[in-house]
């Protein structure tokens, strides 16, 4: 067998062994959340070939030489700033912005010129100190390093300068343990915002298809199976004590497929 031919074969194998783990996962077989941290703290920790690329590290092998690194983030703070301005709210000034699940800086760089800082949170500090490169580099921004743990990320509060007028969380909800976990971390969202704060984010969402269910086992073979419904998280959101003003749908770009991004406003 050639290389090509085995490399299909893997990459064939692999997916049919992610659907099955999914249907299993919705069928009874489903692990705890406890579990799940645990192989999401795992994973994060390892040494895995793809852990730079889905970090969204510059010198991965998804990004190295073609320009994707760098449309990313402008192309994030684009869609940010055209929800903003369909906001019927005037928001505070963003202050101290914070980069929840910075990785590699992406979204840091494109976002760290908006405030006076930029703090960049991440389970991974080497992904903290490669972030903290790129916007020293690129943008001169004054940057604070946070570690998080996925145990306790509440602790990470603590270490995060205020006032918080923006908390920018992309390509991170979707790879939390599960929903539940991914409330936490917008419960943290509200704790830190000053009032007329906002928070952008961005979810994978489900739609009629079972094969966009959430992931409910084997957190390995699928990293970024966390799902929502664009009006389930709308109303989760809501409950949290966010404003949801509005969302908008990519349904597919050079990453992957079935992004929503919400704009979401704490209340004065």
């Amino acid at each position: 067998m050639s290389a090509a031919s085995l490399a299909r074969f893997r990459e064939t194998a692999g997916a049919a062994r992610a659907t099955a783990s999914l249907l299993l996962g919705h069928v009874g077989f489903a692990h705890s959340p406890a579990r799940l941290q645990r192989d999401a703290a795992r994973y994060w920790a390892s040494d895995d070939e793809h852990w730079r690329d889905d970090s969204h590290w510059r010198g991965g092998s998804k990004f190295a030489g073609t320009g994707l690194w760098e449309a990313m983030g402008q192309e994030h703070l684009r869609l940010y700033q055209r929800l903003r301005a369909a906001s019927a709210v005037d928001p505070a000034p963003p202050g101290q912005i914070v980069d929840w699940g910075c990785g590699g800086g992406a979204n840091a760089v494109a976002f760290a010129p908006l405030g006076e800082g930029l703090t960049g949170v991440d389970l991974s500090a080497e992904s903290v100190a490669e972030c903290e490169k790129q916007v020293i580099e690129a943008a001169q921004v004054p940057f604070t390093g946070v570690v998080a743990s996925v145990a306790r990320p509440e602790d990470a509060i603590r270490d995060i300068p205020r006032p918080c007028g923006l908390f920018v969380c992309l390509y991170v909800l979707e790879l939390v343990p599960d929903q539940a976990y991914g409330l936490r971390l917008m419960r943290i969202a509200h704790d830190l915002l000053v009032p007329g704060g906002q928070a952008f984010v961005q979810v994978k969402y489900a739609t009629n298809s079972w094969r966009t269910m959430t992931r409910r086992r084997d957190y390995r073979r699928a990293v970024a199976g966390c799902t929502y419904r664009i009006e389930e998280f709308w109303a989760a959101m809501t409950a949290v004590g966010f404003s949801p003003e509005a969302v908008t749908l990519v349904p597919r770009n050079d990453l992957d497929e079935r992004y929503a991004y919400f704009l979401l406003s704490k209340p004065r």
